[in-house]
């Protein structure tokens, strides 16, 4: 046995693997030769399966055994399994770090988010300087959306071990969030000067290149990608958000159900079952389209807390009570004057992106992206004043926020921050920058809601994989606006409907730079031609001249919308 274990000290795993050999040879129940096979084998990249079960059903009170299965389980996708023998493993020694953070990681797969925070917290508590588990933690905090608290985990991750290719990677992608696109790119460059063949490095790649119109070259790398991990849902799913699918797509089709055939963890099945959707919805194929997309969205919800609708019309009726007529007469004067902000609200997939293209094309405007600025802002209320704020802490909000803008764009006239959900926070915002102006762009409410539904959406809008849900939230929010219209001054909000945006492009284009108070600039109606970078859903049609396609684009599901049936009253006048 000292011989396998100083085999495995030196890395030798062949010669590992045939001193195991050799030893079950003579002594077949020997559980300490099975579990140095089945490392030897994992470290070689074979299937070490039987030999991991073999080892653990002879090696019932060894903690290392029965987290090696658990190891073997989850690279086969076996989630459920995995999970089981992690815990079994820290029943019998609760205090290995590592094996917390193997059970965060099966947490994080299989979208167990609070209980992947608390195993990777309890790994760091008995290992503070871990940091695979600071790692993880960051993995969980993207996932919730705090982009701030992902990003310093991964340095965190880094500064203990700066040769991590996964956290660079993990770190790149949270930037690309951010819109801090070089950021990104450097951090994803570093991953590759480490390990040239880490694929999810590669991908970021392609999406950076996808981000800044380069379609044909994020193609190459999405399939380069492909080629280093056979069978990854998200090189493959990657391709199909480039560019429209079409019947000739034969390959991409094969290879997209080929990975499916093999078993996946939920969020990645969900990734490729969204493009499969995309796939069939581009070449008219509803009946399949839809089938893929709910599917998607079912595996999307697995381990998501589920979507509280009592909350969300509690947490509507809250803003309505706190931000009405009294409330902007008592912030009056607590304000800081500027007509640089401009904002585009409104139900995600509604036209934002367009408007924002067509905006940014003007000179004297800078299209910033999704900032979560406000978020954050009304996150840290939330938890640190219950929700109640001191008017007199608008200036110092408006300066912070004025100061990110100036840092993105020091130049310009006019910046956009076209986070869709600032609609949320209208009325504080505009107490903070009464010369802010407000773009709420308006879709067919059912064209909407599909829309949210046909994308990946439930890491960060709970309400996004449930029909009903949608339909819900849609009337909250339509709730919410009604309250806007009513309360905040004329001259502040401009609403504009899609459907007129693309049937008038040049009228409404003039309409929306004369509200931003700029003289009209014919580029905006070349907005497709910009190289800017766009990092939504809607990066691919953020490049095309605007066309009708995804006008009453519902009604090809019309078999299957009644959850949403109710919402075609709700008009763009509402």
């Amino acid at each position: 046995m000292n011989m396998l274990a100083n085999l495995a000290k030196a890395r030798r795993y062949p010669e590992m693997e045939t001193a195991a050999l050799a030893l079950l040879a003579n002594q077949p129940q020997s559980g300490l030769a099975w579990k140095a096979l089945g490392v030897a084998q994992r470290m070689q990249n074979k299937d070490a399966l039987d030999a991991m079960k073999k080892a653990a059903e002879l090696l019932p009170d060894d903690p290392e055994a029965q987290s090696n299965l658990g190891a073997a389980w989850r690279r086969l996708g076996e989630l459920e399994s995995a999970a089981a023998c992690f815990q079994r493993a820290l029943e019998l020694r609760p205090d290995i770090a590592e094996v917390w953070n193997n059970l965060g990681n099966v947490h994080r797969d299989l979208g167990n988010l609070d209980e992947a925070l608390s195993a990777y917290r309890r790994a760091l508590e008995l290992k503070p300087n871990f940091s695979l588990a600071h790692n993880g933690l960051g993995n969980v905090f993207q996932g919730l959306g705090a982009l701030d608290d992902a990003a310093a985990n991964y340095e965190r991750s880094l500064a203990l071990d700066p040769n991590n290719a996964e956290a660079l990677t993990n770190l790149g992608f949270t930037r690309r969030l951010q819109n801090r696109t070089s950021d990104a790119e450097i951090a994803c460059r570093r991953a590759l000067e480490i390990d040239p063949n880490h694929s999810a490095a590669v991908i970021l790649l392609a999406e950076l290149r996808s981000d800044q119109g380069n379609f044909q070259e994020a193609e190459a790398w999405f399939r380069r990608a492909s080629a280093i991990e056979p069978g990854s849902p998200e090189a493959w799913a990657g391709i199909a958000g480039l560019r429209p699918m079409t019947t000739l797509d034969t390959v991409w089709l094969a290879e997209a159900q080929r990975i499916l055939g093999a078993k996946l963890p939920p969020r990645r099945e969900a990734i490729l079952r969204f493009a499969l959707g995309k796939y069939f919805d581009d070449t008219r194929d509803y009946d399949r389209a839809f089938e893929q997309y709910r599917r998607a969205n079912a595996l999307a919800r697995q381990g998501r807390r589920g979507y509280d609708r009592s909350q969300v019309t509690h947490g509507i009726d809250r803003l309505i009570h706190s931000y009405g007529d009294e409330w902007f007469k008592r912030s009056a004067g607590s304000v800081i004057s500027s007509e640089r902000p401009v904002l585009i609200i409104g139900m995600p997939r509604s036209g934002t992106t367009l408007a924002e293209q067509i905006l940014a094309a003007h000179a004297d405007v800078f299209g910033a992206g999704e900032l979560p600025f406000w978020n954050s802002v009304f996150t840290r209320l939330l938890v640190d004043e219950g929700g109640e704020l001191d008017p007199s802490s608008l200036s110092g909000m408006a300066n912070d926020y004025l100061g990110v803008l100036h840092q993105l764009a020091p130049d310009a006239r006019r910046v956009v921050d076209k986070m869709p959900g600032n609609f949320l926070y209208l009325g504080l915002i505009h107490a903070a920058l009464p010369k802010a102006k407000f773009i709420h762009l308006r879709r067919h409410p059912i064209d909407t809601c599909l829309s949210i539904f046909f994308q990946n959406f439930s890491d960060v809008h709970e309400y996004a994989s449930d029909l009903d849900d949608l339909a819900q939230y849609y009337a909250e929010y339509q709730r919410l606006m009604a309250h806007w219209r009513r309360v905040v001054p004329a001259g502040v909000m401009l609403e504009v409907d899609y459907e007129k945006l693309v049937e008038d492009p040049e009228g409404e284009s003039r309409r929306l730079v004369q509200f931003i108070g700029l003289p009209w600039d014919p580029r905006c109606c070349e907005f497709h031609h910009s190289s800017r970078t766009v990092s939504t859903f809607s990066k691919w049609q953020a490049r095309q001249p605007i066309n009708r396609q995804s006008v009453a684009r519902w009604r090809n599901y019309e078999k299957f919308i009644a959850p949403l049936e109710r919402l075609v009253s709700c008009t763009a006048s509402d």
